[in-house]
């Protein structure tokens, strides 16, 4: 397969994986914005930051490693040898869920009952889903290495709905069962998630033609099932060296995403109903990046991943898939830096009439608008740095990965110390301006990683975060503009004064999105091919 028909299936497969988690997260959201309404800040602090972190930790300890370096391999390889590979998630997920959950237990402070009842019943429950969806990780990662579109996104999105659907029922119905609610959704999300994958691949395998078209390297839904052979070892070995070097990778890249969880968690700096407002506004301020930058990012890492060959640097590449993936390179950050200013310029003015439209005075008060403000900077950071660690993941060789993971060993240290630092001295918005500092020094990691790498050649993709003059000063004149109108027009002015301020910040996004029209041609030619390619992938499948 050439790089171009790569970047078709790329394109694809981010354009088809943005509408559609729009569309569900849409749903999502106001389901949550009611679900918002029946619950008190402390159950919100217990579930979203404590519970939470417990799931996810163990899920990304037990299987990131094993995605990233299964997601590297081309298409010739023994599939049945990643899939051993892939098993091993599950009992790493019961040591990790066992190991996690008495910590959480025993070690930890315990809420009040009288304020979050059943907690260990939580506790249990949280530890048990990581698990089961653990068991969704060799249909995960055939599904990804095939660029399957629209299974991911529907399987995630329908699980995620469903969730909060049962949630609102249950909080409606019966609200004293506390966390009983939560544990029974989280189960009823991670199982929906895991059958979706399973009746998916076992419809597809029931059909000769389809397996023969999607050109899959298994016949039978029990050939992704663990195998034992006399004539080959049970697993690829570099594969399992590889996702060596990125377990200890991720087990540092965990700390970092979810650093300032693990300072509420284990340093009591914030209480529980403090730490559910911080985490409301850190949901609805990533909103955007889950659902633009992150179907982006997978989708993009999986085609440097297939057209780059690690160990080589850019003159020894392929020259037509080097000058793809350069010219992509660059398009992506332009495209995220544009973005991410869109969002850090439009949220500055309008953060805190969005918290007041989705959970009421306990949100658009006190500290709320501030740390949405804060966010909407840490997302510009996010949009970029999601782009060049795509890139650079999939360019670096083992031993590159191993050196970065000592950079990200003294970067996770750091964070942890100014997190807490900058927590006592100004409040639960220290948390984002830690991350927005150890965001930036990331992101000055991988660009200097992709100026050495194309050092030689021709290609400079790095001029992809340079925009136009022109259109940098219509933004800065947007900012005043809106921040004007947050004055005199919001919050407290009732709802005419309001819908005046959405139709100046309407008039302004519309000004500066003609802007950037006529000054990126480049970025507006590479989305219209690209956007071309899907659609005529669209109309061929």
């Amino acid at each position: 397969m050439g790089s171009q028909e790569v970047l078709g299936q790329a394109a694809r497969l981010a354009s088809s994986g943005l509408l559609l988690q729009v569309l569900f997260r849409l749903i999502t959201f106001v389901l949550n914005a009611f679900i918002l309404r029946f619950l008190s800040k402390e159950i919100v602090g217990i579930v979203n930051v404590r519970l939470t972190l417990l799931y996810s930790t163990t899920v990304f300890l037990a299987r990131e490693a094993f995605r990233r370096a299964c997601l590297s391999g081309g298409a010739q390889r023994d599939w049945i040898q990643t899939f051993n590979l892939l098993w091993l998630t599950v009992p790493l997920g019961v040591f990790w869920s066992l190991f996690l959950g008495w910590i959480w237990l025993q070690l930890l402070e315990v809420p009040d009952p009288d304020v979050v009842p059943h907690y260990g019943t939580g506790v249990v429950a949280f530890g048990l889903s990581a698990v089961v969806e653990l068991l969704g990780e060799p249909f995960w990662v055939l599904a990804q290495a095939h660029m399957f579109i629209r299974l991911k996104v529907v399987a995630e999105s329908l699980s995620v709905i469903l969730r909060s659907a049962l949630i609102a029922l249950l909080v409606l119905w019966s609200p004293h069962l506390g966390l009983y609610i939560f544990s029974l959704a989280q189960l009823f999300y991670t199982a929906v998630l895991v059958l979706c994958y399973v009746f998916y691949f076992a419809k597809l395998l029931s059909s000769p033609e389809l397996i023969k078209q999607q050109n899959l390297p298994i016949s039978r839904i029990t050939d992704l099932l663990p195998s034992v052979t006399g004539s080959r070892a049970f697993v690829n070995w570099e594969e399992a060296k590889l996702t060596w070097s990125f377990f200890k990778q991720s087990f540092l890249k965990q700390i970092l995403t979810e650093g300032e969880r693990y300072v509420m968690t284990f340093f009591n700096i914030l209480n529980f109903g403090d730490q559910g407002i911080y985490d409301v506004v850190n949901n609805l301020g990533s909103l955007v990046a889950r659902l633009i930058f992150q179907p982006i990012e997978e989708s993009f890492y999986l085609f440097f991943a297939k057209v780059l060959e690690r160990k080589k640097d850019a003159t020894l590449q392929k020259q037509e898939d080097i000058a793809v993936a350069a010219a992509v390179l660059e398009s992506l950050l332009k495209l995220a830096l544009l973005t991410g200013l869109t969002i850090t310029v439009f949220g500055f003015a309008y953060s805190q009439l969005a918290l007041d439209i989705y959970g009421g005075a306990m949100l658009s008060s006190g500290s709320g608008p501030v740390l949405l403000r804060s966010y909407c900077l840490y997302v510009l950071l996010l949009a970029i740095n999601g782009v060049t660690e795509c890139f650079t993941f999939a360019a670096m060789s083992k031993e590159e990965v191993d050196r970065y993971n000592f950079m990200m060993l003294a970067l996770s240290s750091s964070f942890l110390v100014l997190s807490y630092l900058l927590t006592r001295w100004c409040g639960s918005v220290g948390f984002i301006w830690a991350n927005c500092f150890n965001m930036g020094i990331r992101i000055t990691q991988s660009l200097c990683f992709i100026h050495r790498y194309c050092q030689g050649s021709p290609h400079r993709p790095l001029a992809g975060l340079c925009l136009s003059p022109v259109l940098l000063g219509v933004f800065a004149l947007t900012g005043g503009i809106t921040g004007i109108s947050e004055v005199f027009l919001c919050c407290e002015q009732g709802w005419p004064a309001r819908l005046a301020h959405i139709a100046v910040g309407a008039l302004c996004l519309g000004v500066s999105l003609g802007t950037a029209f006529f000054t990126e041609t480049k970025l507006i030619n590479f989305l219209r091919t690209q956007l071309g390619v899907s659609r005529l992938a669209d109309k061929m499948t």
